[in-house]
């Protein structure tokens, strides 16, 4: 027997399992599973009652990809997870939701933040809020007014004091909100920011109703119009200076300030009612609206 070659051929056997043990360790070769990576902007921070999660849709059905967190730089806490191979092959579109921090269920919210369909390839798929898995708008449409005006106040002389989504037409308040029907998970926010601080006027979802909370906390004793919006009576809060906002917002979300979608946004002048006051479409304007992509690498 030749002693030589045969301790050579056990050396080189020996080589080749330490090779393909490093290749499997360091994620190479066909047994590793494949990896999602997340690319995403314009995320905002939840808290500590939400996180964000992935899924991905395989066969019609979600399969989650992991939850991550957003810091208030908007980094995320993770951006790649690992798959299983046989769902990667078969997804054929990523959806980014909102879900409890706690107490969650083993499937999507309502609340689905960002979705887009993987390319041929199944290698990626570009993510937006106006996908139809998603919010399925970008609110490019949306348009709002306002008046200032105290519907519940006694007096005559503090219309600076509320401000109300609507028009007077006729003599007869009319709604002045244009703004797509949200999908479950989702409802629209009227804000006032006044000296750097915002507050909000009530949530809603119908445009041509009283909001969440009617004339607001600080309304007087009179009675109110059946659309979105509030005075602040007692105590008094002047507007004019300030800014007002309409946010879409997470059902989940309980930030004291609006959520990182703000479509219509403007500022408060010194016009005192019937004068109408026009909001800003923000998505023309450069605001950075939610978006990204995700990538699966085999």
């Amino acid at each position: 027997m030749n002693t030589t070659k045969y301790n050579k051929s056990l050396r080189l056997g020996v080589l080749a399992l330490v090779a393909v043990a490093a290749l499997s360790a360091c994620g190479g070769g066909d047994s590793a599973e494949p990896s999602l990576e997340l690319n995403l902007i314009g995320l905002e921070d939840l808290g500590s009652s939400a996180v964000y999660e992935g899924w991905l849709i395989v066969n019609g059905t979600p399969v989650t990809t992991g939850r991550f967190s957003v810091n208030a730089a908007g980094q995320l806490s993770q951006s790649r997870f690992a798959v299983a191979r046989d769902k990667a092959d078969a997804a054929s579109a990523f959806v980014l939701t909102i879900e409890p921090a706690v107490n969650d269920v083993p499937a999507p919210t309502d609340t689905h933040m960002l979705a887009g369909d993987f390319n041929a390839t199944k290698t990626s798929a570009t993510l937006s809020i106006a996908h139809p898995a998603a919010l399925g708008t970008n609110f490019s449409t949306a348009a709002a007014s306002f008046i200032l005006t105290t519907p519940t106040s006694v007096a005559t002389d503090d219309e600076d004091l509320g401000i109300w989504f609507l028009n007077m037409v006729n003599g007869a308040p009319q709604p002045s909100i244009v703004a797509p029907t949200l999908p479950k998970g989702w409802v629209y926010e009227g804000w006032v920011v006044v000296n750097g601080n915002p507050i909000s006027t009530g949530r809603f979802t119908a445009l041509n109703v009283a909001d969440s909370d009617g004339a607001g906390p600080a309304a007087g004793p009179l009675g109110s119009p059946p659309f979105p919006g509030q005075d602040f009576v007692n105590p008094p809060i002047k507007l004019p200076g300030g800014m007002a906002v309409i946010s879409v917002e997470p059902e989940l979300d309980n930030s004291t300030a609006p959520f990182t979608l703000k479509p219509l946004v403007g500022p408060i002048g010194a016009a005192l009612a019937p004068t109408v006051q026009t909001l800003t479409n923000t998505v023309g304007t450069g605001a950075t609206l939610p978006r990204g992509s995700v990538t699966l690498s085999r």
